[in-house]
């Protein structure tokens, strides 16, 4: 006989109840009595468990009662209705085979761990509930982002992870090399002579592919990368990786008011998708880990997106009856503390436009005030920026000197502003963190618990 996971037990339980079946996974808990015993089981399909029920008539009775938390079985039985509360079902035992065993100081008992514990076991953390929740909706997160964009006809384009093209600020980027650090080609200058690596110049560990993503979105119309990205950055906020995943569409003939529709309509559909795919899993972080979670989610989607300019937001900071940590600027970026209020001030998500050009990149559309650019940042209920965009320089005279005035080498990226010179258009794009977006999606408050392994300054365990 075949055996079956459990997600297809629990998509066709009624025909499954009073047959008998066969079944693989671990043992979650085992409360063990003298002529029978419990086990909570699961096999990782669902997240939901099953109950095992197991009796003295089996013979391997004692030997099931030697079987601790962690182990691997397979058990033989039949499905029943369960007479206990808050299960339609559970499956009685004919038969239950140990196929990996686990010792008694297996660390993921069945108790309340820290989180910050379950990251020094990072390897474990998955058999966890709060983990199997967290990332099946991180794999069903994923997979909406994907059905959204091929079904509104973008192209899903690989960017390259190693890169020589400055989009970050090289100041941010990983460098790559193959020289021997113990002996270095030192040249007259007394610099590093880059053209004896292996690409023959300073290279990069991509910190965004969007320069690339542009020159496909210049030929198909509409794409989007989504893959791994890489900072420098030296930060151990709670927001902050040195490793991560980003999600970045770019689309021709298109301006900023376009690109704010898009961004409203894909965060609209991955929500709706990830609330309908993963209910159990959204009960127990909205149980667990915040109260209110499921709400949140359910009213962004009915939410208006109040679109407003940055001077506008700092209008209503400084008008506002607040002692600020940190004072609101018309030149500035704003705070944690900025960004909260104003989303709490409108009752729902705000698109911040139009930024003073001089804190945003170099490619981004110079306004005609010549004082702000044509970007956006996406704030959220709970969770602050979500994504950050922009409607990109289509004028090569402009892109040149801006490159010039933010010091980007314009010889390093030619390839990038050759785009304005062959058939060029209005074009916009944005980038979201994929972290964030889990964080929103389940409430986890730190980005290294959304992650399965988690790069942050001091930390590169497994």
């Amino acid at each position: 006989m075949k055996s079956i996971y459990l997600s297809e037990l629990y998509q066709k339980e009624k025909d499954y109840l009073g047959k008998k079946i066969i079944i693989n996974g671990w043992i979650r808990n085992h409360r063990k009595q003298k002529e029978f015993g419990f086990i909570d089981f699961s096999d990782g399909t669902a997240f939901k468990h099953v109950q095992i029920v197991y009796d003295n008539q089996l013979k391997e009775f004692d030997e099931i009662q030697k079987m601790r938390v962690g182990c691997s079985i397979k058990v033989t039985g039949k499905v029943v209705e369960s007479p206990k509360a808050g299960q339609k079902f559970e499956i009685q035992a004919t038969s239950i085979k140990l196929l990996g065993d686990c010792p008694e100081d297996y660390p993921i008992q069945p108790k309340k761990h820290s989180r910050e514990f379950l990251r020094e076991q990072a390897y474990l953390r998955p058999r966890t509930n709060l983990f199997q929740a967290v990332f099946r909706i991180r794999s069903v997160a994923a997979m909406a982002i994907h059905e959204y964009f091929q079904s509104n006809n973008y192209l899903y384009v690989h960017t390259p992870l190693i890169t020589t093209a400055d989009c970050e600020g090289s100041d941010q980027m990983f460098k790559v090399t193959t020289l021997d650090l113990n002996n270095l080609p030192i040249g007259e200058d007394k610099k590093v002579d880059m053209s004896k690596d292996l690409f023959g110049s300073t290279s990069y560990i991509t910190g965004s592919g969007q320069l690339h993503g542009e020159t496909f979105a210049l030929a198909f119309n509409r794409i989007y990368t989504f893959g791994p990205t890489f900072r420098t950055e030296n930060s151990n906020t709670k927001t902050h990786a040195n490793e991560f995943w980003m999600i970045e569409p770019e689309m021709a003939f298109c301006d900023l008011e376009g690109l704010m529709d898009t961004e409203e309509e894909m965060l609209k559909y991955v929500v709706k998708y990830v609330l309908k795919k993963c209910p159990d899993e959204i009960e127990f972080c909205d149980k667990f880990v915040e109260n209110g979670l499921k709400e949140k989610l359910e009213k962004l989607l009915k939410s208006k997106f109040t679109r407003i300019t940055h001077k506008e937001v700092i209008d209503i900071l400084k008008k506002a009856k607040v002692k600020w940590e940190f004072e609101p600027s018309y030149e500035d970026d704003i705070a944690k503390e900025h960004e909260k209020y104003i989303t709490e001030h409108f009752n729902g998500p705000v698109f911040i436009t139009d930024w003073p050009k001089d804190i945003k990149a170099w490619y981004m559309k110079v306004n005609d005030d010549n004082k702000t650019v044509a970007a956006v940042d996406l704030e959220v209920p709970g969770a602050g920026e979500l994504m950050g965009g922009s409607q990109r320089e289509d004028d090569y005279d402009i892109l040149l000197k801006r490159a010039k005035e933010l010091g980007v080498d314009p010889d390093s990226v030619d390839w990038y502003m050759n785009l304005r010179k062959f058939g060029g258009c209005v074009h916009s794009g944005f980038g979201m963190g994929f972290e964030r977006l889990i964080m929103y999606l389940t409430g986890i408050e730190n980005i290294r618990d959304v992650i399965p392994y988690s790069r942050t300054p001091g930390n590169c365990l497994y």
